[in-house]
């Protein structure tokens, strides 16, 4: 644990970006009834109910001393989507940095 606190300590080099990556699934829902809209005095109304509407992954790469963030949203999450992704980062975003 010390070692990755020291490692973000370390003042920022674009050529050695520290990057934190986090992939998470969702599910994709829908209102079942269209809510009720605001009126003075009384909020937004809407109903608990929804639909399914499937599932999405989402991948994310931060580089937080940067400022920067990398998402891409499959439909699954397989270690092919996973690479893909990883490809994505490295000749897209990270070709410049070192080894």
């Amino acid at each position: 644990m010390y070692d990755v606190l020291d490692l973000y300590e370390e003042d920022y080099d674009p050529k050695r970006p520290i990057i934190r990556l986090d992939e998470k699934p969702k599910q994709l829902l829908e209102d079942k009834r269209n809510p009720i809209p605001m009126k003075p005095g009384s909020p937004e109304k809407y109903d608990y109910e929804y639909v399914r509407n499937g599932t999405a992954n989402i991948f994310v790469a931060v580089e937080f001393k940067a400022g920067k963030r990398t998402t891409q949203v499959t439909q699954r999450r397989t270690m092919v989507d996973f690479a893909q992704f990883m490809k994505r980062l490295v000749i897209e975003k990270y070709s410049q940095a070192k080894v």
